[in-house]
């Protein structure tokens, strides 16, 4: 469990201290190691478990509890203590500082302020660029409108909540105009809106609850209901929910808009890669380098963009080798044409994976979620992707009803 956060806690009241610990284990960032019911046996219980991150509650004896974190301050220096009380006195939380304390957060524990603090440390101990095994954040954007970012973004999703190990959430930023759940056939309870207003007073349990899960194993945050009803998440509001998906799931799939908002690019920012969706037309190129522009702007998110090419062998007059030199940098990855396919998946509500698990699509799909996770077998042979994109196609074209589809 390489650059996961292992904790010990100690309570000796047995309602928060079990509350502490629902909130902790309902975390993928975080490993409890052990937890205690009385102050004078912690000291020992670090030494034989050498946790990274010791949490002591204040509450029941202020005084006792002190003179534990000034002991594990002195017998277990590698050890960062977090202190919870409900207790407001400032003179106590300056004793707690300088007994040597990380963090000191007020009791009932806010899941963000939680979050937060184990992040800090977490980066302290790791160092930035690789601090806790956290969550992989992939933003999928589209170079305009129906070039098929929301269907990869879906099935991608799919895809790795298919792989036991990933726990893996969908969160639909298209605040209009978004239709994820449309392509999972669900209706879903609650929505961003329900999720970002109420992010101060979630746990663990309740965040989940508040998604929709789908048979898949992918969870869901859809837009909101009603359209007057976007101008309730703000970029604030983005910030704290995407922080608190992070802590619960391995992978977290972002489905943008098209529209590059303020919301949009706060969710690029807090994301590691950005699948950047374009067909090989002219508009989608060019504005894929009016794009790159902006981005080549922006430290937080130059660096992250991926370019995917989707409907590879529809007729187009631009190749590969044109796209690449007009949007000056490589292609990272290409999906192959399947019209048919993606209209009954659409149709159907249900996932690639589920409805044409060895298609052409579906398997660059897949090679795609293994590169995206630093598969390093995983590798795309763009002639191979070509061949297979042309077959298709010719195939499709001898459905009479992929005839009359493509000419309405």
């Amino acid at each position: 469990m390489s650059n996961v956060l292992r904790l010990a806690i100690v309570d000796p009241v047995d309602s928060s201290r079990e509350a502490l610990k629902g909130t902790l284990l309902g975390m993928n960032t975080v490993w409890l190691e052990a937890e205690c019911s009385r102050y004078e046996f912690f000291s020992d219980v670090v030494a034989q478990t050498h946790p990274d991150v010791g949490i002591v509650s204040l509450n029941q004896n202020p005084e006792k509890a002190l003179e534990l974190v000034n002991q594990l301050h002195e017998t277990s220096p590698e050890c960062a203590i977090v202190v919870i009380s409900s207790s407001t006195d400032g003179n106590l939380i300056l004793r707690a500082m300088r007994s040597g304390v990380k963090e000191f957060l007020p009791q009932p524990v806010r899941l963000e302020d939680l979050v937060a603090a184990l992040e800090r440390i977490g980066a302290q101990r790791f160092g930035r660029g690789d601090r806790t095994r956290g969550s992989s954040v992939i933003a999928v954007a589209g170079a305009t409108g129906g070039v098929g970012s929301t269907s990869l973004a879906v099935n991608l999703g799919c895809v790795l909540a298919a792989n036991p190990r990933n726990t893996v959430a969908l969160v639909d930023v298209d605040l209009c105009l978004g239709d994820a759940d449309v392509f999972l056939d669900t209706i879903p309870d609650y929505t961003l809106v329900d999720v970002a207003q109420n992010v101060t007073r979630l746990d663990f349990t309740l965040l989940k609850r508040s998604l929709t899960k789908h048979s898949s194993g992918l969870y869901l945050l859809p837009r909101p209901v009603q359209l007057e009803d976007a101008v309730l998440v703000t970029p604030d509001d983005m910030r704290r929910v995407i922080g608190l998906l992070k802590a619960t799931f391995t992978h977290l799939i972002i489905d943008l808009s098209k529209s590059y908002t303020p919301i949009d690019l706060v969710a690029m920012e807090m994301s590691n890669q950005v699948l950047l969706v374009t067909q090989l037309d002219l508009p989608c190129l060019r504005n894929i380098v009016r794009l790159m522009m902006s981005f080549g702007q922006m430290e937080s998110i130059k660096d992250k963009v991926k370019v995917i090419v989707n409907r590879v062998g529809l007729d187009s007059h631009i190749g590969l080798k044109k796209a690449q030199e007009t949007i000056g940098r490589e292609i990272y990855w290409q999906i192959p044409n399947d019209y048919r396919t993606m209209v009954e998946v659409r149709n159907n509500g249900v996932p690639l994976m589920e409805h044409a698990p060895r298609a052409a699509i579906t398997q660059a799909i897949i090679q795609l979620a293994e590169a995206l996770n630093g598969d390093r077998d995983a590798q795309q042979d763009p002639k191979d992707l070509s061949t297979r994109a042309r077959a298709v196609e010719k195939l499709l074209s001898l459905w009479p009803s992929r005839k009359v589809a493509a000419e309405k």
